[in-house]
């Protein structure tokens, strides 16, 4: 996914390397900017803030798009300028300076990059165990995280409280959580 590969330096041969097209390119960012996003909310936890770099993001791609090797993955590649892109907007907002300074958001970009096979296992068997939940659960999910909806527009939109839904969300967490361990741990090798 976008950090766990070695993003070999650019090598450019002219006569075999054809860049993107338009479309292709599109394609290939649309495809990937959910990865993009979850890789930069690791630094910039405010999700508009993460949604405005990963803008900033795909037009600091698109100028250098002329440098990218088709033949590699697209995510590391487009990780690396989102990295400097979530550095550059936490230098800009003063309100995370006291929170989070470049070298933390390094160290926490590495991290990530150490445990991504870890996260990649652990995909699956949550779609798995999403697909488990009951249908109301699985719905408060879905406009919660996907929807990107407030507590309080779920609430009014299922004519709960928002003190219900938020107590629903945190079932539902520990229900997933639980779900995926016990099937990560039913899949590794008894030692």
């Amino acid at each position: 996914m976008c950090a766990n590969r070695r993003i070999r330096p650019h090598r450019q041969n002219p006569l075999t390397k054809q860049p993107l097209k338009q479309e292709d390119f599109l394609r290939v960012l649309l495809k990937n900017e959910r990865e993009i996003l979850r890789y930069v909310l690791v630094i910039v936890p405010n999700l508009s803030d993460a949604q405005e770099v990963v803008q900033e993001t795909a037009v600091a791609l698109w100028k250098q798009i002329d440098r990218y090797d088709p033949a590699l993955p697209f995510a590391p590649w487009a990780c690396r300028f989102a990295a400097n892109k979530a550095k550059e907007h936490l230098r800009k907002q003063g309100r995370w300076r006291g929170f989070l300074d470049e070298e933390v958001a390094t160290m926490l970009l590495e991290r990530r990059r150490e445990i991504q096979p870890q996260l990649d296992r652990r995909l699956d068997p949550l779609r798995d165990c999403v697909s488990k939940l009951p249908l109301k659960s699985q719905d408060v999910l879905s406009r919660y995280y996907f929807e990107d909806r407030s507590v309080q527009e779920i609430a009014v939109g299922l004519g709960r409280t928002q003190d219900a839904i938020y107590k629903l969300l945190q079932r539902v967490r520990s229900t997933l959580m639980d779900c995926v361990n016990q099937t990560v741990h039913s899949q590794e090798p008894a030692s």
